[in-house]
C-alpha cells in the first residue's frame, strides 16, 4: 500500500469519524439542550467539510502518482 493510497484511506476514515461525532453530538444536544454539545457537533461538521475539501484538492495535486 502506498503513501497516497493510506492518506486517502486515513482522510476517508477521519472524515467518517467526525461526521459520526456531529451527529451524536447533536443528537445529544436534543436531548441534554447543553450548547456545548451544540459548538461540539457544528465544529465536527464543519472540519469534517474541511476533511473532504482536503481530500480533493490532495487528490487533484497528485493525479500523476499511483496509488500503487
Amino acid at each position: 500500500m502506498s503513501l497516497k493510497a493510506f492518506h486517502i484511506f486515513f482522510i476517508i476514515l477521519s472524515t467518517l469519524l467526525a461526521v459520526a461525532f456531529g451527529v451524536w453530538a447533536v443528537d445529544d444536544f436534543g436531548r441534554s439542550a447543553s450548547r456545548v454539545h451544540l459548538a461540539l457537533g457544528v465544529g465536527s461538521f464543519i472540519g469534517s467539510g474541511v476533511l473532504v475539501w482536503y481530500g480533493v484538492w490532495f487528490l487533484r495535486k497528485l493525479k500523476h502518482v499511483s496509488y500503487l
